[in-house]
């Protein structure tokens, strides 16, 4: 009889510094603890997260293999190894949730044609966060990821991205550094009357959830550098 094999587990991690138990539920905590091997985007903010939730086993003892954007797809089966053999892991991305916007969607897809059991833990979400506090259509709702960086491309994006917002919410994210050019770039090729909101710093001290009218922003731009930002777009038919 072939070995049972482990569970993957998705385990959302905080948003930012801030006390991962303030903004994790108890099981999500109690099953970190519980794993000795995990699959993480990166070992230094993995071991920050872990020391935060209170895991009590040795960091230099505890497995951290990498999945990043630049881990080959030949790599997947390596990490798959311990699941395979009956060992529960733990998926973590660098921030909120794995496989969202995250390369560990990879693994996920190779550990359900593997057989392994994928459970989903509980814990903060940006995009959805974002979306529940936006006040736009939460019924119907189409999240982009990053938009093009080169401008022509970009505007291009941004142009498709509100004709359709009348039928959906559009929600996408920059790298932090880039958010003052995108903000620009919404304003430059936007209509006045289109609603854009912007979730910034979710869960922490600084968090910055508003959403106004073009227009409206461009009379009081908000100071977005550096700071981990949502952006959704929105148009109530004519």
């Amino acid at each position: 009889m072939a070995a049972a094999k482990g569970t993957l587990y998705l385990i959302p991690v905080a948003l930012g510094d801030g006390d991962a138990a303030s903004v994790l539920p108890p099981a999500t905590v109690g099953a970190v603890r519980s794993l000795r091997t995990f699959i993480v985007e990166n070992a230094k903010s993995a071991r920050q997260f872990l020391k935060a939730a209170g895991y009590a086993h040795p960091l230099p003892q505890t497995r951290l293999e990498v999945l990043d954007e630049h881990t080959r797809e030949d790599r997947l089966e390596a990490l798959l190894a311990p699941l395979l053999a009956g060992e529960d892991c733990g998926l973590m991305s660098e921030a909120g949730c794995p496989a969202v916007a995250d390369p560990g969607a990879a693994l996920v897809r190779r550990a359900h044609e593997a057989g392994i059991r994928v459970v989903p833990l509980v814990g903060p979400s940006s995009v959805l966060l974002a979306l529940m506090a936006c006040g736009m259509n939460g019924q119907r709702f189409a999240f982009h990821g990053y938009l093009p960086v080169e401008a022509r491309e970009r505007a291009r994006a941004i142009r498709a991205l509100e004709t359709r917002a009348a039928d959906a919410t559009q929600i996408f994210i920059e790298t932090p550094y880039r958010n003052t050019a995108l903000f620009q770039a919404l304003l430059a090729h936007c209509r006045a009357d289109t609603r854009l909101c912007i979730a910034a710093d979710l869960t922490l001290p600084a968090e910055f959830v508003a959403t106004r009218t073009i227009a409206e922003w461009k009379k009081k731009p908000p100071d977005l550098h550096r700071r981990p930002a949502v952006f959704l777009l929105w148009r109530e038919r004519a």
